[in-house]
């Protein structure tokens, strides 16, 4: 008698087994984990990108940096997803002129970054957000409901600044900052699931700070739009 039939049976079982460990996992998972892939898997019909050009493949220059696509795969952006953000986001720095000579605008394969100098957004020492910082962020806004990307806010300040603030110390100047930011995207329709804020002070320079311009450059909230399911662990806060 053959014993094809075990072979099979075997086969069946061992499916059988597989999924109901697979029930039994996704029972132990938590709502927002769930949530977080499904919209991994609903993230291609629902970001709809615009295809980038062939001039946003090479350099968009803006202030003192450019966009730099690079490749990559897995829970980063897709390029011509960064590239039609990035698009977005340069139109936004080229209609006005304030924002074009204080910002810069860069990506890397988990998501696009946008640095703007505190001197756009907040008047010296404070946390209070000028009205050209507003604007601003009101684009920010219409990146966040057009694509299906989260946002970190990083604020960063120095010891120069916190002394003509009532926040006692670089750390707090910069975390009320990034607060303020979120708050205000917050306050106008952004889900706070979607926004985290991060405080720096003076830890993370991007120049040696050596002069006044290189030391106002450092002054500086960013702005990181990344895909919803990207990996804390994985990304530079």
């Amino acid at each position: 008698m053959s014993s094809a039939w075990k072979v099979a049976y075997a086969d069946f079982v061992t499916a059988l087994m597989a999924f109901f460990l697979l029930m039994w996992i996704l029972n132990m998972v938590p709502p927002e984990t769930k949530q977080g892939l499904a919209e991994y898997f609903a993230e291609e019909a629902t970001l709809q990108p615009k295809a980038a050009s062939p001039s946003s493949r090479g350099s968009l220059n803006s202030g003192v940096g450019g966009v730099d696509f690079q490749g990559g795969s897995g829970p980063g952006l897709a390029q011509s997803q960064r590239g039609a953000i990035s698009q977005k986001l340069q139109g936004i720095i080229m209609a006005d002129t304030t924002l074009r000579n204080a910002s810069n605008l860069s990506s890397d394969d988990m998501g696009v970054l946008l640095r703007v100098n505190n001197s756009v957004l907040f008047d010296p020492g404070m946390a209070e957000l000028t009205d050209t910082g507003r604007t601003m962020l009101d684009g920010v806004m219409d990146v966040l409901r057009e694509y299906n990307v989260y946002l970190v806010v990083r604020g960063h300040a120095d010891a120069a600044e916190s002394t003509r603030s009532p926040h006692a110390s670089a750390w707090e100047l910069s975390a009320a900052r990034a607060a303020a930011t979120v708050n205000y995207l917050a306050e106008h329709g952004i889900m706070p699931t979607r926004l985290r804020a991060v405080a720096y002070a003076d830890t993370r320079p991007v120049q040696p700070g050596t002069s006044e311009v290189s030391l106002s450059r450092n002054r500086r909230v960013e702005f990181y739009f990344h895909r919803p399911e990207a990996s804390v662990s994985r990304m530079e806060y």
